[in-house]
């Protein structure tokens, strides 16, 4: 008996037309969060993937160990379009004033399945970007964002008066680090790497540990 496998196909389907308050963005730029790869690859195994098909249209296979289809059975022979946000300009709009107003528009979005050459999107999942900011530069502007804010938030729901973060070089990390010297919350930052300690302390973090040197705060 063969082991089950997940499938991952590059697709063409329609260019989507916007209804009324959506807009169409052509997505010039998207994160690859742990959420997408999540999604991507569920419990798959990776290291053993086969690509086939033509260049152009490549069919990447994956074997599911045991352990991992029980999770993956609700998804099972269901596409499921990847990339929970991303950002680019907007190329065609809806009769809304909302979505006439974003037209031409570098926006970025979070309307999933935004690894996709056009993507069609409610005006309420955009968010406008400052002239001259690049898609490039806000493609990750809503997951990580909301997660920090997330944490504060949290933190001070349940009476705490710091937080530390283990994860502390990573982007979402940094803004965290940014945020909480803002709004001045203690905050241990916990990296593995001097270059990291270093990084963070020059963008003006007070607590900052390397737990692979046994580095005082």
């Amino acid at each position: 008996m063969s082991m089950p496998a997940l499938v991952r196909v590059l697709d063409l389907v329609p260019v989507p037309e916007p209804g009324p308050d959506e807009v169409v963005i052509r997505v010039e730029a998207a994160p690859l969060n742990p959420s997408d790869m999540g999604l991507l690859f569920g419990g798959a195994d990776m290291a053993a993937a086969a690509a086939s098909g033509p260049a152009g249209r490549p069919v990447v296979t994956a074997p599911i160990p045991d352990a991992a289809i029980r999770g993956l059975a609700g998804r099972a022979g269901t596409p499921m379009p990847a990339g929970s946000e991303g950002a680019g300009t907007v190329v065609a709009a809806g009769g809304s004033a909302a979505a006439q107003a974003l037209l031409g528009k570098v926006v970025a979005a979070a309307g999933g399945g935004m690894y996709s050459q056009y993507r069609s999107v409610n005006v309420a999942l955009c968010l406008e970007l400052p002239a001259g900011a690049t898609a490039i530069e806000g493609a990750a502007s809503f997951v990580n964002p909301m997660t920090v804010l997330g944490m504060v938030e949290t933190m001070r729901m349940e009476n705490h008066s710091a937080l530390a973060h283990t994860a502390a070089a990573s982007n979402l990390g940094q803004m965290l680090s940014r945020l909480c010297i803002e709004q001045q919350i203690p905050l241990v930052n916990i990296v593995r790497k001097p270059d990291q300690e270093a990084m963070l302390r020059a963008a003006g973090a007070v607590h900052v540990c390397n737990s692979t040197s046994g580095h005082q705060l």
